[in-house]
């Protein structure tokens, strides 16, 4: 873990080596996931099978191999255990109101010119999901991506998921069935997005991909942006806690830890204007990871990636944030609403000592597939729009035209068009 302190004559430098530092995967997968996305696109579901076979020790012999059925969806959520069941529920039910209020309205006006004017939303025909197995089996994250899509209005919604030795998550299946996904896939990896954008044989095609995975997976909706839409090409998690001296320890170095559990790779950084806070919570972190279930994980991305900043005053803090731009930012303050209205450049903001950024993953409402690696400097996170487009629309009178017409046909004359220009001249005369 990295201690800095603001004062320090080195502290601008170090402080930009942190900001700088991508923590992306160091491996060049670029090229044997381009020859599996090639592989899928000249040889359909042959190539999925073998490639699931060899992965993921999964043979995709028949259909049942191939596919989990709703029933099987049903069956997982009505097996659940009554608690569980209600907090997926109550998650879902959150998440689906939170995101029913970012649906846009259509525009349809005239303007002084007496030109009509507007734009149309609509939804994709389908959209794909990525749902990781193995240890990054989340049902949240199956939530936080199908509803949204199923709010905007897309008919047909399919998962892919690898289910390594034909082991399947009850948890993710009870997900889907709660989101009302329509066909969930046992296949992953960078093949399962190939499968996605161009379809094969069994997998009809979709539009838009979502959904986060490894870093083949990541890779795959890279190369493949453009033959699809897709949500975004994330990095590992990140926190920025910028807290005063007066929060409990405890509770800030839970936080720190909940988002370093993630990845070994994840960072976590604490900013305060209280040395001797900084100490607390640096000594209550060492004594929360001995106790922790996902220790292997946390401890690498705390002692590799952990920061602790110590500043003079809280108000340093605010370049600082607007720097790291970072994934989660909570405001752990006696007044965090200047804070907030300070923040440009953020995922999301966890406003106060009670909203740890933890309920944000599950059942706050707002999505938890966030920009990471300063990518919130130009991204968003996911919402209901990653999943519609808007075509705009322009109606014009003959008196309308005549008003607009001559400007245009003189901008095309300027710009060498003349093809353009007559189409405007011809109606003119």
């Amino acid at each position: 873990m990295k201690r800095l302190k603001i004062s320090d004559p080195g502290f601008d430098a170090a402080f930009a080596a942190i900001v700088e530092d991508r923590r992306e995967s160091a491996g060049d997968v670029a090229s044997d996931v381009a020859a599996i996305l090639a592989r899928v696109k000249a040889e359909g579901d042959a190539a999925l099978a073998e490639l699931t076979e060899k992965f993921d020790a999964h043979p995709l012999a028949s259909e049942a191999d191939w596919r989990i059925s709703p029933e099987d969806c049903r069956a997982a959520y009505d097996a659940l255990d009554p608690q569980l069941r209600d907090a997926l529920d109550l998650a879902a039910e959150r998440i689906r109101a939170y995101h029913a209020a970012q649906v846009p309205a259509d525009r349809d006006e005239v303007d002084s010119a007496g030109v009509r004017l507007g734009a149309r939303w609509r939804p994709v025909d389908a959209a794909g999901l990525y749902v990781p197995g193995g240890r990054a089996a989340y049902p949240s994250s199956l939530l936080m991506n199908a509803i949204p899509a199923k709010v905007a209005g897309v008919e047909r919604l399919a998962v892919v998921t690898p289910t390594p030795n034909g082991q399947t998550n009850p948890l993710v299946l009870a997900a889907a069935h709660i989101a009302g996904v329509d066909e969930i896939w046992r296949v992953g990896g960078a093949q399962a997005v190939a499968a996605l954008a161009y379809g094969t044989q069994r997998i009809a095609r979709v539009d838009v991909i979502t959904g986060p995975g490894n870093a083949w997976v990541a890779e795959a909706k890279r190369q493949l942006y453009g033959v699809v839409g897709i949500d975004m090409v994330a990095g590992p998690s990140e926190i920025l806690v910028i807290a005063d001296g007066a929060n409990d320890p405890d509770w800030i170095a839970a936080d720190l830890l909940s988002q370093a559990e993630h990845d070994p790779d994840a960072q976590s950084i604490l900013i305060t204007d209280d040395a001797a806070f900084a100490d607390m919570v640096a000594a209550a972190v060492d004594a929360q990871l001995s106790k922790l279930a996902t220790e292997s994980v946390a401890r690498p991305s705390w002692n590799d990636h952990g920061v602790i900043v110590v500043v003079e005053n809280l108000q340093q803090a605010i370049p600082l944030a607007n720097a790291l731009a970072a994934e989660h930012i909570e405001l752990a303050m006696a007044q965090p609403e200047p804070f907030l209205d300070a923040v440009r450049h953020a995922g999301s903001v966890f406003i106060g000592r009670m909203a740890p950024e933890a309920v944000g993953d599950y059942v706050a409402g707002p999505n938890h597939v966030l920009p990471t690696g300063r990518r919130a400097r130009f991204a968003s996170g996911l919402s209901v729009l990653d999943f519609m487009k808007r075509t705009s629309f322009i109606e014009l009178s003959d008196q309308s035209f005549r008003r607009i017409g001559p400007a245009a046909a003189a901008l095309a004359h300027a710009e060498g068009l003349p093809a353009h220009a007559k189409s405007i001249e011809v109606r003119l005369k």
